[in-house]
C-alpha cells in the first residue's frame, strides 16, 4: 500500500465502518428503549402494514368486549324490572281468584278493584321508568313485528302461534309456500331471500303433528316462526304445507336493540335484541280490559292475567338467552384478542435478548473502530521522517 498524505484510505475505511457501527448501535438503542422491533416504516414496511391492521382490529375487539358487557347490563336492567312485573301479575291473579268467589260481596270487590287498579298503574309506571342511558326499555326496544302482519292476524289459517325476530331488518317479508308437498318455505323482503326445508319437522301428511308445535328458523333473516298442530293450547289453527303462501310479516324499525360485538360492519358482527311493549295498557299484556268488580269479570280476568304472565315470562326467557349469548361472545372475543395480540407481538415487539447481543457487538465494534481511526490518522505522519 503506497504512503499518501492527501487521501488516507485506511482512515476513510475505519471511519466508514465506525459510522455503520454507530448507526447499528443507535438502532439497537432505539429498539431496546421502545421495546419495538418496528419503530418506523423503514424498519419493516410489510410488517408495519400487517401490524397496523392488527392493531385496528384489536382496538375494535377490545371495544366489542365493553359493548357486550354494557349490553348485558342493559338487559339485566330490563329483566330486573320484568321480575317485579311478574310478581305484580301474580298478585293480580291472586286478587282475581279472590274476587271470583261468592265468599266476597260487591262492596269487598270495590276494595279489591282499588288495589287491582293500582297494580296496573304501577306496571305502567315501571315500564316507563325502566331506562338505561336515557333509553326506555319496556315500551318497545329494537325492531318489532307490526300487528298488521297477516301471518299474525291470519293465525287461524296459517297455524302460526308465535313469531320472533333476532336481527331482522325492517321491511315487509312475504312467504312463498306453494303446498306442492315439497315441505319448502321461502321468506324474503325483496332484498334477501331464504328457503328452508321443514320436511323433517312435519308429519307424514306434511302437517304439524297433533298436540305439538315446531319452529321454522330462517336464520339468515333472523326470523323464527312457530307453527302449531291440532290441539295445541292458545293456537287458533294448525299448519299444513302451503298454509303460509302469500302471508306477510311486517317488521317495523324501532329504537335501539343492536349491540356491536364484532370489529367490522355486517350482521354477523351485531347482536339484535327486541323487547316488547310491557306496559299493562300496551298491546302485549292488554290488561286495561281486566276487572275484578264482578264475579264474572274476575273469572274472565284470570285467563287474561295467565296469558300476560306467560308473555312476561317468555320475554324474560328471551332476555336471559341473549345475556348468556353475550357471555359466550365476551369469552370468544377475549380469546381472539389474546391470539391476535400474540401475532401482532411476534411482528412488532423487539426480541430483547437478540437486541442486547447486537447492541453489545455494535458497542465493541464502535470502540474498536474509533481506536483504529486514531491509528490510521497517525500513519501519514511517517511521511515526515522521509523529509528529515
Amino acid at each position: 500500500m503506497p504512503l499518501r498524505i492527501n487521501n488516507n484510505i485506511a482512515a476513510i475505511n475505519a471511519r466508514r465502518n465506525m459510522n455503520a457501527n454507530f448507526r447499528d448501535q443507535g438502532l439497537r438503542l432505539e429498539r431496546l428503549s421502545s421495546g419495538l422491533r418496528i419503530n418506523r416504516a423503514a424498519d419493516d414496511a410489510a410488517g408495519l402494514s400487517v401490524r397496523e391492521g392488527m392493531r385496528a382490529e384489536l382496538s375494535g375487539l377490545r371495544q366489542n368486549v365493553l359493548n357486550a358487557e354494557q349490553g348485558s347490563n342493559l338487559l339485566q336492567v330490563a329483566e330486573g324490572s320484568l321480575n317485579e312485573v311478574s310478581a305484580m301479575l301474580i298478585r293480580m291473579r291472586e286478587l282475581s281468584v279472590q274476587s271470583a268467589s261468592s265468599t266476597v260481596n260487591d262492596l269487598n270487590r270495590e276494595s279489591i278493584q282499588a288495589e287491582f287498579n293500582q297494580i296496573i298503574q304501577e306496571i305502567d309506571r315501571i315500564s316507563l321508568s325502566t331506562t338505561y342511558n336515557d333509553q326506555t326499555l319496556l315500551t318497545g326496544f329494537g325492531n318489532s313485528i307490526d300487528t298488521a302482519s297477516t301471518v299474525v292476524t291470519g293465525s287461524a289459517t296459517s297455524g302460526v302461534v308465535d313469531v320472533k325476530i333476532s336481527g331482522a331488518s325492517s321491511g315487509t317479508y312475504t312467504f312463498v309456500d306453494t303446498g306442492s308437498a315439497d315441505a319448502e318455505i321461502t321468506l324474503g323482503n325483496g332484498v334477501v331471500t331464504q328457503t328452508i326445508n321443514v320436511g323433517q319437522i312435519l308429519d307424514t301428511a306434511f302437517n304439524v303433528a297433533t298436540g305439538t308445535s315446531v319452529v321454522a328458523n330462517f336464520d339468515r333473516l333472523g326470523v323464527q316462526v312457530t307453527l302449531a298442530g291440532d290441539g295445541v293450547a292458545n293456537a287458533t289453527g294448525s299448519y299444513v304445507d302451503g298454509d303460509l303462501d302469500g302471508q306477510t310479516l311486517i317488521v317495523t324499525n324501532g329504537t335501539g336493540g343492536s349491540f356491536q360485538v364484532g370489529p367490522d360492519d355486517g350482521i354477523n358482527n351485531r347482536i339484535e335484541v327486541s323487547i316488547g311493549d310491557m306496559r299493562a295498557s300496551g298491546p302485549t299484556l292488554n290488561l286495561n280490559t281486566t276487572s275484578v268488580g264482578t264475579i264474572g269479570s274476575s273469572r274472565s280476568s284470570i285467563s287474561q292475567i295467565d296469558e300476560a304472565i306467560n308473555k312476561v315470562s317468555s320475554q324474560r326467557g328471551d332476555l336471559g338467552a341473549v345475556m348468556n349469548r353475550l357471555a359466550f361472545t365476551i369469552s370468544f372475543t377475549e380469546n381472539s384478542i389474546e391470539n391476535i395480540q400474540n401475532s401482532e407481538a411476534s411482528i412488532s415487539d423487539a426480541d430483547i435478548a437478540t437486541e442486547v447481543s447486537a447492541f453489545t457487538r455494535s458497542q465493541v465494534l464502535s470502540q474498536a473502530a474509533t481506536a483504529m481511526l486514531a491509528q490510521a490518522n497517525v500513519v501519514p505522519q511517517t511521511a515526515l521522517s522521509l523529509l528529515q
